[in-house]
């Protein structure tokens, strides 16, 4: 499996909305933040009426036979407090590769448990006809409320950021966005919760999906022109690296005294050097000559 390929815009994913600009923990967005892709505990979420998702489930495609083998690699963010703030610890629960044949009569399950939180997976195959297979894998949050009573305490108790890379070893994932005539009604019945699976990876290349809380197009990239993350997919670069370096002496300390990856962010762009602002400002793509006017 061709893991790079789809890590950049995995890290991405992952990281989305953890902290925006100005970065600094004292800022409402920051204090009050909205996260992405976050399983609550079973428990509050039965107490919130279904208000908040305590699993998420991705159902898609693969063409393979009685040799595929599938393998997974669920993502997320383990929030810790820190002294005014909280700070994400990545998390990683990879499942072993398991022919599909295998994972119809039996479902695969594993625990996963990281000190504060704990959940499962539940990996199944069914088969659609002689060579295609619908996959479904649902990730749930088993953590015990406890005696949390707030919202910032529920999240200590979260799986934030949630999403999934799978990888099929020996088969072809069929695109959920655009699929093969052939497959329409299939991939119309497939059911997704809190998830939206993409092809991943090069161009053309069938054996992964990334499956996000955020919707994406198949094979999404990170744009070249990027020093690195910014946290906020949905800005643009050039804006977010000129308002920090607006930002005054005393917003970079507190910036340089909080998040080490806020600090990061503040240090890189700080020594970014004009010509990389050049190539933020725009870019032409798919340039093509234009027939000239016979007039």
């Amino acid at each position: 499996m061709n893991y790079e390929a789809v890590e950049k815009i995995a890290n991405a994913v992952l990281y989305e909305g953890y902290m925006l600009y100005p970065y600094r923990a004292s800022a409402v967005k920051n204090q009050q933040r909205f996260n992405f892709g976050v399983l609550y505990p079973r428990e509050y979420c039965d107490l919130q009426a279904g208000s908040d998702n305590g699993q998420t489930q991705t159902e898609c495609l693969v063409l393979g036979n009685e040799n595929t083998h599938l393998e997974v690699r669920v993502r997320f963010l383990q929030m810790h407090a820190r002294q005014d703030y909280q700070e994400g610890v990545e998390r990683t629960v990879c499942t072993p590769a398991t022919r599909l044949l295998f994972l119809e009569p039996q479902p695969l399950r594993l625990n996963f448990r990281f000190e504060g939180v704990g959940g499962d997976l539940e990996l199944r195959s069914i088969r659609v006809n002689h060579q295609c297979f619908k996959i479904t894998l649902i990730v749930r949050n088993l953590t015990s409320v406890g005696n949390a009573e707030d919202r910032d305490a529920i999240l200590l108790r979260s799986l934030v950021s949630v999403h999934s890379i799978l990888h099929a070893g020996g088969g072809e994932f069929i695109s959920s966005i655009d699929p093969p005539e052939q497959f329409h009604a299939a991939v119309a019945e497939c059911r997704n919760i809190g998830a939206w699976p993409v092809l991943a990876g090069e161009e053309g290349q069938r054996d992964l999906v990334l499956s996000a809380p955020i919707i994406l197009y198949d094979y999404p990239q990170i744009a070249p022109e990027s020093a690195g993350d910014l946290f906020d997919g949905t800005e643009i670069d050039e804006i977010l690296a000129l308002r920090i370096l607006t930002m005054t002496d005393a917003e970079k300390l507190e910036v340089r005294k909080g998040d080490d990856r806020a600090r990061r962010i503040l240090e890189r762009t700080e020594i970014l050097p004009p010509e990389h602002f050049q190539k933020l400002h725009g870019a032409l793509w798919g340039l093509r000559p234009v027939a000239e006017d016979p007039r």
